[in-house]
């Protein structure tokens, strides 16, 4: 999907553009999540020392997903599969550029991930989630199942999702 098919045909004008996610499956696709990433992970928070790309980045089975609004990408997210047996799949670096916060990208990246985690099986996804950004996730109907804990720097909770039925156990 390139940026320009992005922008759904049936916006009208004056009204609010739609976001819209895509796996990134291009080269250049992949350098917009890179460089999103970067910008907030790296740049904004100071995560990261010179890059946030680590093994995950290497999997082939790592999900790339681009969130874009008025054809322009505004955040990201990946996912992948951590244990196929039981169906447990981990959604992380959930970024949305800080100029687009406001145009509504967080929750359709999160949307899809789990949509798509749960399209290939799986049954169960974590995530390591700022404290800031608890109740964004609750709202989501993820819930917490560990304390927080420091996790790069910063104060994280960890986070879970049942992708099938309504009832999540941790292991």
């Amino acid at each position: 999907m390139s940026p320009a098919s992005a922008e759904p045909a049936t916006a009208a004008p004056g009204l609010p553009a739609e976001v819209v996610c895509a796996e990134a499956r291009t080269d250049e696709e992949r350098l917009m999540h890179r460089g999103i990433r970067h910008a907030v992970f790296v740049e904004e928070q100071g995560m990261f020392v010179g890059s946030d790309l680590d093994a995950h980045d290497r999997r082939e089975d790592l999900v790339r997903v681009l969130a874009f609004k008025r054809g322009q990408p505004v955040g990201t997210v990946r996912l992948y599969p951590l244990d196929e047996h039981t169906g447990l799949w981990k959604g992380d670096r959930l970024a949305v550029l800080p100029a687009a916060r406001t145009c509504g990208a967080g929750a359709p990246l999160v949307r899809y991930a789990v949509a798509y985690a749960r399209s290939h099986g799986g049954q169960r996804m974590i995530a390591q989630i700022q404290l800031a950004n608890v109740r964004f996730f609750e709202r989501l109907g993820w819930s917490a199942y560990e304390e927080a804990e420091d996790y790069l720097g910063l104060r994280h909770q960890p986070m879970q999702i049942a992708l099938h039925g309504d009832k999540v156990t941790p292991e």
